[in-house]
């Protein structure tokens, strides 16, 4: 009896949710429609994601290969999947292949990856696939993503060089502790207007994503077109537990 309780709660979530980001973007003299709202499922099982689909949302987002490509079947072929986390080389077929609605991958932080993809695109037959590049703006060596200084030159490859990606924004993470959150937001800033004067891109063509649970309402005051939200739509998530 518990799992129905979940869901409705989460489909009650996603309102919430919905709601704050109309009010954030409507704060920031924006229209809301400018912001995409990416519900982060992961750890969560295809019966929860089902539930908030069927209170109306389409955009879903994951952070590991082999999770993604369980669920995705499970579930209906509308939705459009954003994978968010590292992506190693060793599984961009198993992910493109897996997942034909695989709608954009938002961590493209490096040549070798964006290369692999554009590859993957033509050997599967696929469409041509929108990407963000991931820009390490808190600097922690923990973090994955490519500097901000060389975000143009890898944003410059992926447009020169790999013609089935479409390049479509940034992504950052930001600090887990959010004890910088303007800075990393104001890094992101900078970063899409030095690579739109570079390569002559208008900024409107270029999407922030940034902005998590905790923060995602300064995130669209700062710009934000796409925000990842999950713990405060799905509630915590739900590792297995080890064997005592």
């Amino acid at each position: 009896m518990a799992a129905p309780a979940m869901e409705t709660a989460s489909a009650t979530a996603l309102r919430s949710v919905l709601s704050r980001v109309h009010m954030a973007a409507e704060r920031a003299g924006r229209s809301p429609e400018q912001v995409r709202v990416v519900a982060v499922s992961k750890t969560k099982s295809a019966n929860v994601i089902q539930q908030v689909y069927n209170a109306g949302h389409r955009v879903f987002g994951e952070n590991y290969v082999q999770e993604l490509t369980e669920k995705a079947p499970q579930l209906p072929s509308d939705i459009q999947w954003h994978f968010i986390g590292n992506l190693q080389s060793n599984k961009v077929k198993a992910l493109l292949g897996g997942v034909p609605n695989l709608h954009m991958v938002e961590s493209v932080d490096d040549k070798k990856i964006a290369n692999h993809l554009d590859r993957a695109v033509v050997s599967l037959g696929r469409n041509p696939l929108k990407i963000l590049v991931q820009v390490n703006t808190s600097g922690e060596e923990s973090k994955h993503g490519v500097e901000p200084s060389q975000c143009v030159e890898l944003v410059e490859h992926v447009r020169m060089s790999c013609p089935n990606l479409i390049f479509s924004g940034l992504m950052t993470i930001g600090m887990l502790d959010y004890s910088s959150t303007p800075e990393n937001f104001n890094t992101l800033r900078k970063c899409r207007t030095e690579l739109c004067d570079a390569l002559g891109i208008p900024e409107d063509q270029c999407e922030l994503s940034m902005g998590m649970s905790a923060d995602f309402e300064q995130a669209i005051q700062m710009g934000s077109t796409n925000v990842r939200i999950g713990s405060i739509i799905f509630g915590p998530r739900e590792y297995p537990k080890k064997n005592q």
